[in-house]
């Protein structure tokens, strides 16, 4: 699973070097961050409207747009999934509320 959260971070990062106008990416990318935001926190909403509703589809759909822009959000810092999945293993074996405490300290 992690394998097509790689794939996809690396076309990602391919389309950093491409034309704004051959690649919806590298567009987005030039229009810089706020433009980036902006579209996660749309994918965002919409990924709640789905969840509100009963079609499983479109939860998956949107829910696939919102990882997509939040991995386009992390290639503009120079991040990728494996900074997030490493962050989510370090939280094995840690209760909800012990993590939440420990960034609060």
């Amino acid at each position: 699973m992690s394998d097509t959260l790689e794939k996809l971070a690396a076309v990602i990062e391919e389309r950093k070097s491409a034309g704004a106008d051959t690649s919806y990416v590298a567009g987005l990318l030039d229009k810089g961050m706020n433009a980036i935001l902006k579209k996660v926190g749309e994918e965002a909403t919409e990924t709640i409207i789905a969840a509100k509703e009963t079609d499983d589809t479109a939860l998956v759909h949107e829910t696939a747009d919102l990882w997509f822009h939040t991995l386009v959000m992390l290639a503009a810092r120079d991040l990728g999934p494996n900074a997030v999945l490493a962050e989510l293993e370090r939280r094995f074996g840690v209760s909800g509320i012990e993590e939440k405490a420990s960034r609060n300290s």
